[in-house]
């Protein structure tokens, strides 16, 4: 199977499960698991790693609409280095304050490759799910798209300390929970808009039309991209953004602005079938863990 197939059947066997995070009487709790060879490329800090690494686990978090309370990691590398450690330790902590939770522990391994699985939890009596967005809302995003598109090709270029820098987003867990009282539908972008807007029509059995001109595309992808159709790739299929999608009726869009804290885009509408960019269909395409 491919990973696509294995969520699928994994959510039809599991009740709690396929959203972002599941839900357990008001806690949520969320797991993902990030390996060096896909996930940390080469000059990635262990500070780095340990901020995006919990940082994930977070945004899960806020895609439910909940507030953050804690983080665990079990860390693994091939060797138990004090100074990697440490640095580690300070980017899981500082992540977590950034969003008002703790980090708490984990456990330590050694292992071939550097891997680290987080959990977080956190707390709503009204989660927000992927399955309501309905024909008539307006489609939105928070922030800028493709932050992480330009962190891979700093790193590629050897400008480690920008990639270091675009790696370190911040979770949108107070947004997502400004966003819990009106939005209908809601993820992550961690797979990229265009997969996640394929995503967030299957769960609710609608689609969506938006447009290229109304997508918030950040600063950094103009330093980096060839040419047009490359630019709207790292803003669309890359992925790993961490910024949340969600779906919303019209007239609360000005009241979420207010609220939310960062920038708030409406970039389409549901429709009643497919996924559109600019009336054309807009692939399944994004990041593919493995």
């Amino acid at each position: 199977m491919d990973e696509r197939s294995a969520l699928r059947r994994l959510a039809a066997a599991l009740p709690a499960a396929g959203d972002d995070a599941a839900v357990v009487d008001g806690l949520v709790v969320t797991t993902d698991m990030l390996h060096e060879t896909t996930d940390f490329p080469a000059g990635t800090t262990r500070y780095t790693a340990g901020w995006r690494a919990v940082g994930a686990s977070l945004s899960d978090v806020a895609a439910m609409g909940a507030t953050a309370t804690a983080a665990v990691a079990a860390y693994a590398a091939p060797t138990l280095e004090e100074s990697e450690l440490d640095a580690f330790l300070r980017g899981a902590v500082d992540v977590c304050e950034a969003v008002g939770a703790e980090y708490v522990g984990g456990d330590l391994d050694t292992i071939s490759e550097f891997t680290v699985s987080t959990t977080a939890l956190g707390e709503t009596d009204a989660p927000v799910r992927r399955r309501g967005a309905a024909v008539g809302d307006v489609v939105c995003v928070t922030g800028a798209l493709g932050r992480t598109a330009a962190a891979l090709r700093a790193f590629d270029t050897g400008d480690t300390a920008r990639g270091n820098d675009l790696f370190q987003f911040a979770p949108r867990v107070g947004a997502g929970v400004a966003l819990a009282p009106s939005a209908t539908a809601m993820m992550d972008s961690s797979d990229g808009l265009a997969r996640s807007l394929h995503q967030l029509a299957e769960a609710s059995d609608v689609g969506f039309d938006v447009s290229w001109d109304a997508l918030p595309v950040h600063d950094a992808v103009d330093d980096y991209a060839a040419d047009d159709a490359d630019r709207r790739e790292m803003a669309t299929t890359v992925g790993e953004d961490f910024e949340l999608v969600c779906t919303l009726p019209g007239d609360a869009v000005d009241g979420a602005r207010d609220a939310v804290g960062v920038e708030l885009s409406v970039i389409g509408d549901v429709i009643e079938e497919g996924v559109l960019l600019d009336g054309e269909p807009l692939a399944d395409a994004g990041y593919t863990h493995g």
